[in-house]
This record gives C-alpha cells, structure tokens and sequence, in this order.
C-alpha cells in the first residue's frame, strides 16, 4: 500500500513488524490509542506480573491492520 494520511509504513523502523503475520502493515497507530481503554477492540491478553494485572498486546494486530482505520475513528469518535 501507499503511505497517506490513513496508512503508514515505516520498514525503517528498528521494531518493524512489532507484530508478525501482516502483508500490509499499518504503523500510523503506532502506540494503539486503546491500550488504555477497558473495552479493546483488539484481542489483548491479562497477565498478573507483580500482585498487578497488565494488558499485554503482543499478539493484536487490530491497530496495524490497514482495514480498521475507520474503526478506529469511529471508536475514538473523531
């Protein structure tokens, strides 16, 4: 795909892909804007680390897949 306003892909990235299995791979939301929502779209798992529960995304590609940009927005109501 294209780099736009709606997808950007940076292979430059030291991190790229921060998520396997994706032919086109979105990092315009980078840092997903739901990590610190209760109600994610994606499918995070909760690990107990340290008497506390931490969200952990490793294996959600919801933010990167190039579909979801207007789900996203919608959900972020923008």
């Amino acid at each position: 795909m294209e780099n736009s306003y709606r997808f950007f892909e940076n292979r430059d990235c030291k991190y790229f892909p921060c998520h396997k299995g994706l032919k086109d791979f979105n990092c315009l939301f980078c840092y997903c804007p739901f990590y610190t929502r209760e109600n994610c779209p994606g499918k995070p798992e909760y690990k107990e680390y340290d008497g506390k529960v931490i969200k952990v995304c490793t294996n959600c590609t919801f933010p990167h897949r190039p579909e979801n940009y207007e789900v996203i927005l919608k959900l972020l109501k923008l």
